[in-house]
């Protein structure tokens, strides 16, 4: 691993003091409902894992990390860990992490995870020097675990109770070892929930260690009164020193973890500053305008005048591009006819290769991470062509006009697992 490590804060007790990370919201949905779990996006005044200000895009997150950079020397780690699940939001999380290396290839990378839908993206990880991941495993048993996540979504279906948890502990376990073929550091946190798992974390700590998990994170459950789990206290200090003094015979421990925010920044024993929540929130909102070498930006349209139809219904796209701030159509680009599966995706993000942006007013996850893959931002919006094109071109927040799907509030934090709408 050519990354050094030892300015890492969380694995070297003595950087914590002089050296800071920084975490970057770009995986807002989440493939598991902890019973313990209740995400709210936008709380400035807590401080644990999954909550954050605001969500960034990948391309947000580079100019925000590149704007914390040259204000912070002390920043050595780059951290994913939510507000939901990195590999629940795969894309987003790959093409930040590339983003990142490609810019700043001395910066430590790192991960925090439940572990389903990671094994793909482990070869990558390791090629773009991933430093460590942690995968949160709260039990090695899934009649334990069917106690702890009252749902799990690991493709388009969602588990439940035991047969979940298990389908939840095999990936895990298979994480772990082919993380440690690869060359990378595993951290494993374990929620310490009284009455639930809490005799069984030594178990965990005896697993994981047997498969090469490096340093184990025993972590205090964080009582939560919106989740399922809100009746139960927080675990004492004497029940969470005694595990860890069973445990330190298995693994090696990190003692001085904070449960830090998804969008945590600067020494892991700061609090975040009102001037950092206000940044965070300004990168948001950046429009970034299209790429010199993907001057052009497509659009859905069914009359050449609105954002109004949906790619999958698509036959051809209309190709604008910026001529000294008037927007002229380029062509009408016919695509490749329905059918044919991911085919037709490729072949529909080679047809708009010299596009930076896609406009559409409805597209499926599988276009859109394809797109992804080959740098086409998908806006999914309503309105005018004019407008959309001039807030693209100049650099001007067009969040006005994206279309919203009408989803209660709080509702996708504990049903279906595609996250807030």
């Amino acid at each position: 691993m050519r990354v050094d490590i030892s300015t890492h804060p969380c694995f070297n007790k003595d950087a914590k003091n002089t050296h800071g990370r920084v975490h970057l919201p770009v995986a807002p949905r989440c493939n598991v409902q902890c019973n313990f779990c209740d995400r709210k996006f936008d709380c400035v005044n807590e401080s644990r894992p999954g909550v954050t200000s605001t969500i960034l895009t990948p391309h947000q997150a580079l100019a925000y990390y590149r704007d914390i950079r040259n204000k912070n020397e002390n920043i050595s780690v780059v951290g994913i860990a939510g507000p939901g699940d990195p590999f629940a939001n795969p894309n987003e999380t790959m093409e930040t992490l590339r983003l990142i290396r490609a810019e700043f290839p001395d910066v430590i990378l790192c991960l925090a995870t439940n572990g389903l839908n990671l094994y793909p993206y482990l070869d990558e990880l390791a090629e773009l020097e991933v430093s460590h991941v942690t995968i949160t495993v709260n039990a090695v048993d899934p009649e334990i675990g069917a106690k702890i996540y009252s749902w799990l979504r690991p493709a388009k279906i969602t588990l439940r109770s035991v047969e979940g948890a298990k389908i939840l502990l095999e990936e895990q376990l298979k994480c772990i070892k082919k993380m440690k073929e690869l060359g990378l550091i595993v951290k494993i946190n374990s929620v310490v929930v009284p009455g639930i798992n809490d005799n069984h974390i030594v178990e965990i700590a005896k697993t994981v260690s047997e498969l090469g998990a490096d340093i184990f994170n025993p972590m205090a459950y964080y009582n939560n009164p919106g989740s399922n789990f809100g009746h139960i206290e927080t675990p004492s200090k004497e029940l969470i020193h005694e595990i860890r003094n069973e445990s330190k015979q298995y693994m090696n421990l990190m003692l001085h973890c904070q449960r830090c925010r998804s969008d945590a920044i600067g020494l892991i024993s700061d609090e975040m500053k009102p001037e950092q929540y206000s940044r965070l929130v300004e990168f948001s909102k950046l429009q970034l305008v299209p790429a010199k070498d993907k001057p052009n930006v497509a659009v859905a349209t069914n009359e050449g005048m609105l954002v109004n139809q949906h790619l999958g219904e698509a036959e051809e796209l209309y190709i604008f591009q910026d001529r000294d701030g008037s927007y002229e159509l380029l062509e009408k680009r016919p695509l490749p006819s329905a059918g044919g599966g991911m085919n037709r995706w490729q072949e529909v993000a080679e047809t708009i290769s010299d596009c930076s942006y896609l406009l559409v007013s409805g597209i499926g996850e599988t276009p859109k991470s394809v797109l992804a893959e080959h740098g086409i931002e998908v806006r999914t919006i309503e309105g005018m062509i004019s407008e959309a094109l001039n807030g693209i071109y100049k650099g001007i927040d067009i969040n006005h006009m994206i279309k919203r799907t009408r989803t209660k509030c709080g509702e996708s934090c504990t049903g279906s697992g595609t996250g807030c709408g």
